[in-house]
């Protein structure tokens, strides 16, 4: 098959034309452009239900993770009519819009598009839009942990661990994944509290373990002090940040996963290689274990943040 041949696709009723289907987009693997979508096609079941509603960011790479690459807020205007797009205000944009036009992926067809748009990962925000395109509070705080070398995931896991521990108390859950490159992240549901009581609650958290664990966290980013330490990035939880979703594709020599994680999984790490899933991996372990951030689809999981 030639690398620009065009095939067309019926989707949930909804005809798609994919190219490039030869296409190598992972060059040590040989993993192509097709097996990309296949991919999200076949974790669809479990991706979907964390992208709904919540608008999306492209971070596309036409030529591969070697090449190029861009971010993509505003909806192609080649989408289909068929796509759902949001019109939201973007204050402080960098390209002067005052308001952008996101892409919602609500479905199979709108995630298998995307996938052929080359958009290898997908970023959203830690709050859904309503059906008119209200924006709710956030119904999600995340903590980004970050390791400064030499320090790895393993030194994440033990941060992990001590997070759990101090949220616990205050009825917060959390939940953890890799992120699909070097660090990892906790995903706490969270309900009734607007993003600046999420984004002061993360980062007095953050701060505090600093206090405790001077030798192990950071809670700012300056890099002359990250160096063997974890950063507990506690600044994407802002109305106008987001953080690659659960089961997205990471642009790495390999087709790593941002993959749901055990807590198991986190206390027995001791090696990165441990942590590392491929998209064949998590794909296997859907089947296994089914969604290990099912839970954060409950809202009656979510925890009400201290005043």
């Amino acid at each position: 098959m030639s690398a620009q041949t065009k095939v067309a696709v019926e989707v949930d009723g909804r005809t798609l034309t994919l190219s490039n289907l030869d296409k190598v987009l992972y060059p040590e693997t040989g993993f192509r452009k097709g097996e990309v979508i296949d991919y999200y096609a076949r974790v669809a079941p479990v991706i979907l239900p964390h992208l709904a509603d919540r608008p999306a960011t492209f971070k596309r790479y036409p030529n591969g993770v070697d090449g190029k690459f861009f971010f993509e807020k505003n909806a192609p205007s080649h989408a289909p009519d068929w796509v759902r797009t949001v019109t939201l205000p973007t204050p402080g944009s960098t390209k002067g819009h005052e308001t952008i036009d996101f892409t919602v992926i609500k479905d199979l067809p709108t995630l298998v598009w995307a996938a052929n748009l080359a958009a290898l990962e997908l970023h959203i925000p830690m709050w859904r839009v309503g059906p008119r395109g209200k924006v709710h509070d956030p119904d999600l705080m995340v903590f980004d942990l970050d390791p400064g070398p030499p320090a790895t995931i393993v030194e994440c896991c033990e941060v992990a661990q001590l997070l759990r521990d101090v949220l616990k108390p205050d009825g917060l859950t959390a939940y953890p994944k890799t992120s699909g490159s070097k660090g990892m992240q906790l995903y706490v549901p969270v309900k009734g509290a607007g993003w600046q009581h999420t984004h002061a609650y993360a980062r007095d958290l953050a701060q505090r373990l600093t206090q405790e664990r001077s030798d192990l966290v950071v809670w700012q980013m300056k890099k002359e002090i990250r160096g063997g330490k974890v950063l507990i990035d506690w600044s994407q939880n802002n109305a106008a940040k987001t953080t690659v979703a659960v089961y997205s594709l990471r642009a790495r020599p390999r087709p790593t996963v941002s993959t749901p994680i055990a807590w198991d999984e986190v206390e027995s790490c001791t090696s990165p290689e441990d942590l590392v899933f491929t998209s064949n991996d998590v794909l296997e372990r859907v089947d296994s274990h089914g969604d290990l951030f099912a839970d954060l689809l409950d809202e009656k999981k979510a925890g009400s943040l201290p005043k």
